[in-house]
């Protein structure tokens, strides 16, 4: 069968909700009822029991009933449960990839989203992880990258999105500093014009941790020109990602930030919180050890970066 004349018939969009709801369950859980599906999405039990036959007469699914112990899925083809979900591709969204351990993390990510289901996997690139997730939660992008500190920030205060991969200390970045527009500075003192950016919830909680108690002025300043703005002596000082430092070998007065947010050198990946069926996916094919060693192999300069 054509699955395209399936989803544009009268049950199409009931069977693209249960081909999404299939896609959470593992083979061996149990399934809701028709009468528990009809009732969580308020469609009649018609409805549900033809679109479920539809999903097994195509071989998405084979459901086993156990008689009072309820029925359970034995059998999922994630290849027709994909198409019948319509998922013909994953997009995802990462910071700029301006260092080498950036890098890395984008090419890891998408050799390990090759997949059996040839589904095609592609990046785009934005500063600041409030854009970020905002695209995200506007179906812009199926996933994004985010610190962990950035991630359960937004957790705590929204609860909108969901972790499904962490890859570890340092696949983020190697540590934060702060840089100073001469060499005489050797910490943040009264009177300093401090760059920050709201946009970036990591770089706007640290300056304000490494500031607090100092009587200084805030200068709002894009996170992308933050070394240039303290370059040029525009601002005092910023916080900012040591790793360009080091791999564009560039010469400016920096001091290390003590381990305020461990998780804030920490990747993750997240998903909008109302699409489980993402997250599913996502976790099944994304093998954090490929992402890492190739991350790794980038950072060794053992490996072309590719993304």
């Amino acid at each position: 069968m054509d699955y395209r004349e399936v989803l544009l018939s009268k049950n199409g969009f009931v069977t693209v909700t249960l081909a999404k709801e299939f896609l959470k369950y593992a083979v061996g859980d149990k399934i809701p009822t028709v009468s528990e599906i009809s009732e969580r999405f308020d469609l009649a039990r018609g409805t549900v029991q033809n679109a479920l036959k539809t999903l097994q007469v195509n071989d998405a699914v084979r459901i086993e009933s156990k008689g009072h112990l309820g029925s359970y899925l034995i059998k999922k083809n994630m290849k027709v449960l994909l198409e019948f979900a319509g998922i013909t591709s994953i997009v995802g969204v990462m910071p700029l990839p301006y260092s080498r351990r950036y890098e890395g993390l984008a090419s890891g990510l998408l050799v390990a989203m090759e997949n059996h289901y040839n589904i095609p996997a592609s990046m785009a690139y934005m500063r600041g992880s409030k854009n970020r997730i905002s695209m995200l939660l506007s179906n812009r992008y199926d996933y994004a990258i985010l610190s962990k500190t950035a991630a359960q920030e937004i957790i705590e205060k929204y609860d909108n999105i969901q972790i499904v991969k962490s890859f570890g200390r340092y696949s983020y970045l190697s540590e934060h500093v702060v840089i100073f527009k001469n060499n005489k500075f050797k910490s943040i003192e009264d009177g300093m014009k401090v760059g920050v950016d709201s946009d970036s919830s990591d770089q706007k909680r640290l300056t304000e941790t490494v500031c607090n108690g100092k009587k200084v002025e805030f200068v709002h300043v894009d996170y992308s020109q933050s070394l240039k703005r303290v370059l040029s002596g525009d601002i005092d000082a910023a916080i900012w990602n040591k790793d360009e430092i080091i791999d564009k070998l560039i010469e400016i007065n920096y001091i290390p930030i003590q381990d305020i947010y461990q998780s804030a050198d920490e990747a993750v990946l997240v998903v909008d919180k109302n699409e489980p069926e993402m997250a599913s996916l996502l976790d099944e094919i994304i093998d954090v050890n490929t992402v890492t060693n190739i991350q790794k192999l980038v950072l060794e300069g053992k490996i072309t970066p590719s993304y």
